[in-house]
């Protein structure tokens, strides 16, 4: 009678203390019992690779397969029956509302949430999930892309606030970067020990010192005219030795080297494989494979490193494994373990690749690149 009173809304505070004695008398055995009949799950998606969604499909060899996708804090926490989320005082499940950027290290995923107005965290090892928003100093207001550097410091560019934000491996408040009456941070990296912003309002990309945050470089100086004149720079890769740069703009992706000399463009406007629409999200894999995340075809596109392209995953949204606006793709070669369950027997997972959808059911899709035994 307890519990069938507890589903109603006349349940008195009295009867709730009487419920609780009752059911921690008997609480290993209860979950134990909702355990075996399959009301506490791990997740959304089953570890089965009956069907499997692989990229490109056969008769060609697969080198992408669709993993997973998680939308909500519960995709990462399980999720349990209304009645066990009473007994353990958890709170109902917390969405991803509209992500754009995704970073992640040491075992961490950061998402920016441009709707939340913060970043939600997933902690892997601890399957714990959270949302960051800071007060003072540190306030975020529309976040769209962050980084994490080897010491746990995080970068997030704020097109709102016009700064790159940064906390510190606790994530308190550390410093900001930029004069908003002249910045407009779009993406924010690091790498050797200097922080790597786009600033749509300088059209171009400028490097600054992590210890001092002071200006150190900045690249193109060039009119339209010119083949490297960045138009409208919404992304940025920095491997040891190149920077890649998403040029919404002009549809293309923009190379340079680290002294900000030109060195190629890859892609062109139009409707052709190969070719962009709206240009978005970038990353390089240690192949040198160039990965580019287009809003316009829904997919994203892989190059080599001659610019020739290898083959596209994704599409418009009608189920798992497609795309519903994308904004960013991020590769992970760290946490490996923790979606290695949904890979097929017949492959080896190298790397993983996140996706993040601002619309649909699928806000964060997780691929594998993968090759055969």
């Amino acid at each position: 009678m307890l519990i069938q009173e507890a589903a109603t809304s006349n349940f008195n505070p009295e009867n709730q203390v009487l419920l609780k004695k009752y059911l921690n008398i008997n609480i290993w055995l209860f979950l134990s019992l909702m355990t075996f009949q399959g009301l506490v799950a791990r997740g959304p998606t089953s570890d089965k690779t009956d069907d499997l969604i692989i990229y490109p499909p056969p008769p060609d060899s697969t080198r992408i397969q669709f993993l997973t996708s998680f939308s909500t804090s519960t995709d990462i926490t399980g999720k349990r029956s209304g009645i066990l989320r009473y007994i353990l005082g958890e709170e109902a499940s917390r969405p991803i509302f509209k992500p754009y950027g995704i970073a992640s290290s040491q075992g961490k995923i950061y998402i920016c949430d441009t709707q939340l107005g913060g970043l939600e965290i997933i902690d892997l090892q601890n399957k714990e999930f959270e949302y960051f928003q800071p007060t003072g100093r540190g306030q975020i207001f529309k976040p769209i892309n962050c980084a994490v550097d080897d010491k746990g410091y995080l970068y997030i560019a704020d097109t709102q606030r016009n700064q790159v934000i940064i906390f510190d491996n606790q994530l308190n408040y550390f410093s900001s970067i930029g004069d908003p009456k002249e910045f407009k941070p779009t993406d924010v990296t690091y790498q050797d020990g200097k922080i790597w912003v786009c600033n749509l309002k300088a059209k171009q990309i400028q490097v600054f010192s992590e210890t001092s945050q002071n200006l150190l470089q900045s690249f193109p100086s060039t009119t339209p005219a010119d083949p490297d004149y960045l138009f409208s720079p919404t992304n940025i890769y920095v491997t040891d030795q190149k920077v890649y740069v998403s040029d919404f703009g002009d549809f293309k992706i923009k190379i340079f080297s680290h002294d900000g000399l030109f060195e190629k463009a890859i892609g062109s406007y139009g409707q052709s494989p190969g070719q962009f629409v709206r240009p978005k999200g970038i990353a390089v894999d240690r192949n040198k494979y160039l990965y580019v995340a287009d809003a316009g075809f829904e997919n994203v596109q892989m190059f080599d490193d001659q610019g020739q392209l290898l083959l596209f995953f994704g599409g418009n949204y009608k189920g798992p494994g497609d795309m519903w606006l994308p904004a960013k793709v991020a590769l992970d070669y760290d946490n490996l373990a923790f979606f290695q369950r949904y890979v097929d027997r017949s492959f080896e997972l190298k790397y993983l690749i996140y996706v993040t959808n601002q619309f649909g059911p699928d806000k964060i899709n997780v691929y594998g690149f993968v090759e055969y035994r």
